[in-house]
């Protein structure tokens, strides 16, 4: 349902996980699919909460498993200045996960692009895009954060994975630094290329001021959220952390106003 978020309490990853995602009804979304990606949230090689908990990815995976025959696989092209994907992955465990599960793990910022064109964009009127992502069912798995220059990092952001740096560092120090100058109006630019078909977001603790450390909700905002509407979670998750989503342009609903008529 449009615009809908699921949200419930939190109990541990292997109760909660399938009881929203039960409620979302996504068995049956999953059963249809032939390729899924899971993007975590891996921007670097800092432990839950800063990361999505392969432990969180792992409840999922047993979910899809049981109603889905699909190809799955965890896709993310990290942030880091100094390490590679696969090198997150390693720090993190989700090579051991991916073994002990037999899922693939893939390094987006690497992986065969495609290049899309939308003029009516101003800072992106042409993007390079994984080509697996347009082929694929993409799951968002972020976790509840504060962001210093987006405000919040949740699933609209959590897109950022996708972009190559090869295209997208720039002259930067972060692997994605194009973005980091005209923040909020690169996300709404990037979300007209891609947005996830589905979130499924870890709000058991959440950062409240950083999106790389700092302080954890106080106390633990202890949910989920879930839908299949990327604006609507995003928005409900800016309301966890006590943030108006109507003051943050990048999770404003796209008929809410045009680009030019928001800050950059």
């Amino acid at each position: 349902m449009k615009r809908a978020v699921l949200d419930c309490g939190f109990d541990s990853y292997p109760a909660s996980v399938p009881r929203i995602l039960d409620r979302l009804g996504a068995d049956r979304i999953f059963s249809g699919q032939d390729t899924i990606l899971l993007k975590p949230n891996l921007v670097n090689d800092d432990p839950f909460p800063v990361t999505t908990s392969p432990e969180f990815c792992r409840a999922v995976i047993k979910y899809i498993r049981a109603c889905s025959g699909a190809r799955i696989i965890i896709a993310e092209g990290c942030g880091d200045a100094v390490l590679e994907t696969d090198e997150v992955f390693r720090a993190l465990k989700f090579d051991r996960l991916a073994r002990e599960t037999e899922v693939e793990l893939l390094d987006l910022n690497h992986a065969p692009l495609v290049r899309r064109e939308l003029p009516g964009n101003t800072i992106f009127p042409e993007f390079y895009l994984p080509e697996i992502a347009g082929d694929s069912f993409i799951l968002s798995l972020p976790v509840l954060k504060a962001h210093s220059l987006a405000r919040i990092t949740g699933t609209l952001k959590n897109m950022m994975g996708f972009a190559p740096p090869e295209h997208y560092s720039g002259s930067g120090f972060w692997k994605k630094a194009v973005f980091h100058s005209k923040m909020q109006a690169s996300l709404m630019e990037l979300n007209r290329y891609i947005v996830p078909d589905l979130t499924l977001m870890d709000a058991s603790v959440g950062l409240s001021e950083y999106h790389l450390g700092g302080p954890t909700c106080d106390p633990p905002v202890n949910r989920l959220l879930a839908g299949t509407d990327p604006f609507a979670v995003d928005r409900a998750a800016a309301r966890l952390l006590g943030l108006d989503p109507d003051t943050i342009p990048h999770i404003r609903y796209p008929d809410q106003g045009m680009l030019n008529e928001l800050p950059l």
